[in-house]
């Protein structure tokens, strides 16, 4: 990722967990686009979030779900 932007490092740790193919920087957290299944890319984000204790909230709408989005967010 090339960015000016310093990221939160808990976010850091989720992207190099979920590894998400396209991701949009956003002022409180991240948004992963392009996810085919986004039910089953939802459980993983949260199941990454769980296991490694992260600060972090996963945020979804009907909108996003058309184009294989969500969010994660600092708490």
């Amino acid at each position: 990722m090339s960015s000016s932007k310093e990221l939160n490092p808990e976010l850091q740790k989720f992207i190099n967990a979920f590894q998400p193919s396209k991701f949009k920087i956003l002022k409180s957290g991240i948004e992963v686009r392009g996810v085919s299944n986004i039910q089953n890319g939802i459980e993983y984000a949260k199941q990454i979030i769980q296991r490694l204790k992260l600060n972090l909230l996963v945020r979804h709408t009907a909108d996003m779900t058309m184009y294989g989005g969500f969010e994660i967010l600092e708490q």
